[in-house]
């Protein structure tokens, strides 16, 4: 055996009969040709010869139905058997009792008609020249590498003949294809390491219906698939071919015939794993792990989001300790978040993709997570660790777009598949990718199939669905002129609305416990609503359970990037988001996407020196932990960091190194962030009724002049929290606040600007009781100090 090469990209338009040749990390010369032979063996009559047209098309991989001319047939006077070995010297079949050499037809044909009525259960023994000419497809099969011989120059290796077998895949699984509803496509498609009929190998599946031809192609045949042309299975669009001996950890592609005639090698859009990028090859895989998460998932679902506590750090796996393993982020990364006291965390896409500066973002393996820190199965164990730790994972999944690398998706078996037909609705005027299709049946499927996948496979419990608005919009990013109307003279995407509605359905469904959550930045009516709940716009709910509130985060980031003498003038940008708070089942993100390019990382958009630099971050942390809503802070934002985040070296970690002078400073946000959490989620007030306009009522919502901003938050019961935030540099004494007289006495329970942050701790240490004066429309009020640029959270002592 070679050593397993690694793959790289195909050069259209053609690839040569012997892929080999665009492949060059091979170890081995390439084979020599095969020496003529003499005739079969006794017995053996020689076959009828192949039609010309036949013959050309299997060799050239635009064949149909090898099945139909390969392996064993019945005709008069015997069992006809054809073999296309390329390469090879003699073909000799094995079977009980019977041992008969085939003749040599040339160019890797095999041929003979055996005095047989019936096909037996038959082996093939394959000679070739010494010099390495070796079909490898049995690499992984001891009992059968035992057949080898050094005889005569010749090396001779027992195979099973991969066409003498039935196809591997059911009728209802093509139907269910057919029909764009297989809710679990990655069973169906993609290769599978299973026994058929009675024998152990891969089964390979692809979707591929322009194609006149596929071949599978791979280390265990020197990337050469002239041997291994694949069948169609009718009218579905898909290709089978079962490959005895191959098994998990192979490499392989599939070499597509286009309609023009031309060849093209691209990885499998259904690979579970890929070759770590820059190389590109899909690899056999199959699950080992077992899970420990059993009371995690059946309990994941007690309390419907919207009514728990649900706080989230986004973090980028890759950079979040450069260099670690899934397996290593497995010990780390559990114990650093549940020290926080976050309920979930939120990983950016995780699925393959060729340019890590993509983020993730710019996926060719949807089902594959990328290879760079493990195999699926670490991966599982990384979800499995946080689980286990009591923290649910979201991951952020990338319906979208896909880019246009020649050996993945984009123009798959020649013409638009998974992109739509029309160059101006395939192309994304953004980020020079491609739009799917998502009115073509089979590509909603590849997608909601997707969305289940993850949750069932990896058990995430959450999709944060990226970049919804690009999807919902026939004239996103487009000028007029650039765009066609919908069916109704509308700009939405009609096909996108359906296959988002359909995806929330079916995770809904079919995953307890899972959320999703739509990053979507327009007035969309009805993205959290129910799929069967018109609207006033005459469209159904989108169906997510969440969505990103970019409004709230766009006009907050502005109100305290502001000096705050001139804050008063932009008093509303905090007050406007209750205007419409209600509207959706909102998530409050403070995300990757504010802390780079420029953006500045969140403490570095406060104004003033450093000291008012922090204390305006923590401030603002305070006032969005109880404002309505869950919560999402990106890494590194947890301790202050001041350098915007850059994937090639991810958080400032050494700020928190006690070496460091100010060690202090960052580690009290830290403290904070910890806090809010631990108070957080044991105050039902401020989450219970996130989506219910009666738990929330505004103290004083028009304190422009001081930049106090002061609510109540009320949980199930009528329990109050009052939350005050106070972004003037100034101590105000005695402010006088109005405060419901059922409550006897009121508590601090967090200060911003206690010492421990790293703040002038300022405090109310004494319970503080209401007296009878009213004020702000009520009849009891307290008296309180407000430290400089903080937040207080008081609730009934």
């Amino acid at each position: 055996m070679t050593a397993r090469p690694s793959s790289r990209n195909s050069s259209d338009p053609d690839v040569p009969k012997r892929p080999a040749d665009t492949e060059p990390r091979h170890e081995q010369p390439a084979p020599a040709a095969p020496r003529p032979r003499a005739g079969g063996s006794h017995g053996v009559r020689a076959a009828h010869p192949l039609a010309d047209g036949d013959r050309e098309r299997l060799l050239s991989g635009a064949h149909h139905d090898p099945h139909g001319l390969l392996g064993a047939h019945s005709v008069r006077g015997g069992l006809e058997l054809r073999v296309l070995r390329p390469y090879a010297r003699a073909v000799t079949v094995l079977s009980k009792g019977l041992r008969a050499e085939l003749h040599e037809d040339g160019d890797g044909f095999f041929s003979g008609v055996l005095p047989l009525r019936t096909a037996p259960e038959y082996q093939l023994l394959v000679a070739y020249g010494s010099d390495g000419d070796v079909d490898e497809t049995v690499a992984d099969s001891e009992s059968e590498a035992e057949a080898e011989s050094e005889a005569e120059g010749t090396h001779e290796i027992e195979v099973q003949d991969p066409y003498r077998f039935l196809p591997s895949l059911g009728e209802l699984d093509l139907h269910l294809i057919g029909e764009g509803r297989h809710e679990e496509l990655w069973n169906a498609l993609g290769a599978q390491p299973m026994a058929h009929q009675g024998v152990t190998g891969t089964r390979f599946t692809v979707w591929a219906p322009n194609a006149r031809g596929v071949r599978v192609a791979g280390d265990f045949n020197y990337w050469d698939g002239t041997g291994y042309p694949m069948r169609s299975l009718g009218s579905t669009g898909v290709w089978e071919l079962f490959l005895p001996g191959v098994s998990e950890g192979a490499l392989y592609k599939f070499d597509i015939t286009r309609p023009d005639g031309s060849h093209t090698l691209r990885a499998d859009p259904m690979a579970r794993r890929t070759e770590v990028p820059p190389a590109n090859a899909s690899i056999v895989t199959e699950s080992h792990h077992v899970w420990h998460d059993e009371e995690w998932m059946a309990h994941r679902g007690d309390v419907p989001v919207h009514e728990s506590p649900f706080s989230v750090y986004e973090v980028h796996l890759a950079s979040w300790r450069p260099g670690l393993t899934y397996r290593q982020l497995a010990v780390q990364l559990p114990a650093y978040v549940k020290d926080l006291g976050f309920t979930h965390v939120e990983l950016m896409p995780v699925a393959e993709h060729p340019f890590g500066g993509s983020w993730g973002y710019q996926v060719t393996g949807f089902y594959a997570p990328t290879s760079r820190m493990g195999t699926p199965d670490d991966f599982r164990f990384l979800v499995d660790a946080l689980h286990r730790a009591g923290i649910g994972v979201l991951v952020d999944w990338v319906p979208a777009h896909f880019p246009k690398d020649d050996w993945a998706l984009a123009e798959f078996d020649g013409r638009s598949l998974y992109e739509h037909e029309d160059p101006a609705r395939a192309a994304h005027p953004d980020w020079g990718t491609l739009e799917f299709d998502y009115g073509r049946k089979e590509v909603r499927n590849f997608l909601v199939a997707n969305a289940t996948y993850w949750c069932e496979e990896f058990h995430i419990d959450g999709l944060r669905v990226d970049a919804v608005a690009s999807m919902l919009y026939l004239d996103y990013s487009r000028e007029h002129g650039e765009w066609t109307p919908n069916e109704h003279g509308g700009r939405e995407n009609l096909d996108a609305v359906a296959f988002l509605q359909e995806m929330n359905a079916t995770v809904y469904r079919r995953c307890p416990g899972v959320i999703t959550v739509a990053e979507e930045s327009t007035a969309w009516d009805g993205v959290t609503r129910a799929t069967h709940h018109v609207g006033p716009g005459g469209f159904g709910g989108l169906g997510f359970g969440l969505k990103w509130n970019m409004g709230w985060m766009h006009d907050s980031l502005g109100y305290v990037s502001h000096e705050p003498v001139h804050r008063k003038f932009h008093h509303n940008e905090m007050t406007f988001s209750m205007v419409y708070a209600y509207s959706e089942n909102y998530v409050l993100p403070i995300s990757h996407d504010e802390v780079v390019h420029g953006k500045q990382a969140l403490v570095s958009k406060m104004p003033g020196d450093w000291w008012q630099q922090r204390a305006n971050h923590r401030a603002y942390l305070g006032f969005m932990w109880a404002h309505p809503g869950k919560q999402l802070l990106f890494m590194g934002q947890e301790f202050a960091q001041g350098a915007e985040w850059s994937e090639g070296h991810g958080p400032d970690w050494w700020l928190l190194d006690p070496s460091y002078s100010a060690e202090a400073d960052h580690r009290g946000v830290r403290h904070l962030v910890g806090d809010l959490n631990a108070v957080y989620g044991a105050t039902p007030a401020l989450w219970q009724r996130d989506t219910e306009p009666e738990g929330f009522a505004w103290v004083d919502g028009n304190a422009a002049e001081d930049n106090v901003f002061a609510f109540l938050r009320y949980d199930a019961s009528g329990t109050p929290l009052l939350a005050i935030s106070h972004f003037s540099p100034v101590v105000r004494h005695e402010y006088r606040l109005g405060v419901p007289d059922s409550v006897q006495a009121w508590t601090e329970v967090l200060n911003t600007d206690a010492a421990r942050y790293g703040g002038s701790d300022v405090l109310n240490p004494d319970p503080l009781k209401p007296e009878s004066v009213p004020s702000h429309g009520r009849r009891a009020s307290i008296q309180l100090t407000l430290p400089p640029l903080a937040t207080l959270w008081l609730r009934p002592a």
